[in-house]
């Protein structure tokens, strides 16, 4: 039996002036691909709250986190020590309010805002790519979507 690490994420979002969905993205500190802020859960933190906190540490994104998360993906985590970990990732979507022009990360990644179809064109795990492209139509109809859109 192999371990898996188990991650949790932010899928930050907002709607544009034409209504349109926009996510956001940062790049890694490794490769500089694109990915979205995610990380370790977190002792004494609830999954959503520690995916809160990535987005504000790697994106500088303040706003309402889904109490549920939105899809999973995963991916193979290279460690320090050369190895590689399978990690399972639980994304929880949060819609943004506020971008902070100052944030922890800031000098390590970029960030910037793409549509769902252009970010699911620079991820590289299929799965994340799946669930970008879910959003691509109607993603308000989405059930955790639409309940937290009702919540925030």
């Amino acid at each position: 039996m192999t371990d898996v690490g188990e991650q949790i994420a932010a899928l930050p979002m907002h709607w544009d002036k034409k209504g349109n969905l926009r996510v956001l993205m940062v790049t890694s500190r490794d490769s500089g691909r694109w990915v979205m802020p995610k990380g370790w859960e977190m002792n004494g933190k609830k999954p959503w709250a520690a995916a809160e906190i990535e987005a504000l540490e790697e994106a500088g994104a303040k706003g309402y986190i889904s109490r549920e998360a939105i899809g999973i993906f995963t991916y193979d985590k290279r460690l320090d020590d050369g190895s590689v970990l399978p990690c399972v990732v639980r994304v929880y979507p949060m819609v943004v309010d506020k971008l902070q022009r100052r944030w922890k990360e800031r000098h390590q990644r970029k960030r910037r805002w793409f549509t769902p179809k252009a970010a699911a064109k620079r991820v590289q795990e299929p799965e994340l790519s799946d669930l970008l492209l879910s959003l691509k139509s109607k993603p308000k109809k989405q059930p955790v979507i639409r309940e937290m859109l009702r919540a925030c």
